[in-house]
């Protein structure tokens, strides 16, 4: 069975943040995670919107995959690496904060 893939590397989403999207379209068919991607107002929807068009279209270009029954097999979301900064506190100290990444991974595949 044929395959689609498409990968987003270093998005500046908190990895928790993305999952949850990503947990809410897994097995879905392409048109419906279209819809609810639309209309969700979370940051990570957006993303994920973006790398379903993507994925969909090297399944037309390059697998020659029927865009109907296509459907979402496997997203996986990864934390990738997080930059530090600093933050000025009282009496000269400084905490860390962590501005987290994430890698996203989407395969389509035909029912």
């Amino acid at each position: 069975m044929a395959e689609a893939k498409a990968k987003l590397s270093y998005i500046r989403i908190a990895p928790r943040k993305a999952r949850l999207v990503a947990d809410a379209v897994r097995g879905k068919g392409v048109e419906e995670a279209r819809a609810f991607l639309r209309v969700n107002t979370k940051k990570g929807s957006r993303i994920i919107l973006k790398l379903l068009n993507s994925a969909v279209a090297n399944a037309e270009q390059k697998k020659n995959m029927d865009l109907k029954t296509l459907f979402i097999k496997k997203i996986v979301v990864n934390g990738g690496s997080t930059l530090t900064r600093f933050k000025a506190r009282a009496m000269g100290r400084g905490t860390t904060i962590r501005r987290r990444t994430s890698h996203i991974e989407l395969v389509l595949s035909e029912k």
